[in-house]
């Protein structure tokens, strides 16, 4: 699905859209498009609140877990499972997500 133009998410930002009654954050890591459910799999936190770090994490706001934005791979404690990742393509300027399950 359609999500946003490629110019409405600047390099190092983040959107938060919903599909499917879904809340999905989309990153753009230096022109590099990834979409992650926005869910910390600890306690339910809004990871397109976090911070980015180490250029491809993103720290949850309430307890610090950390994920790969990339892939959605817990990458450290409270949080032991992954949260969902979705494909991301860009065509034409715009960013098109793969619609969650």
């Amino acid at each position: 699905m359609r999500v946003a133009a490629a110019a409405n998410i600047p390099a190092g930002d983040r959107l938060l859209v919903e599909l499917d009654g879904v809340r999905i954050a989309v990153f753009n890591l230096e022109g590099s498009y990834y979409a992650i459910e926005d869910l910390c799999t600890h306690d339910g936190g809004p990871l397109v609140e976090g911070e980015i770090l180490d250029g491809c994490q993103v720290e949850c706001p309430r307890h610090g877990a950390r994920f790969d934005i990339r892939t959605g791979e817990a990458l450290s404690m409270p949080a032991f499972e992954p949260t969902p990742a979705y494909e991301v393509r860009v065509e034409d300027g715009q960013v098109y997500v793969e619609e969650p399950y």
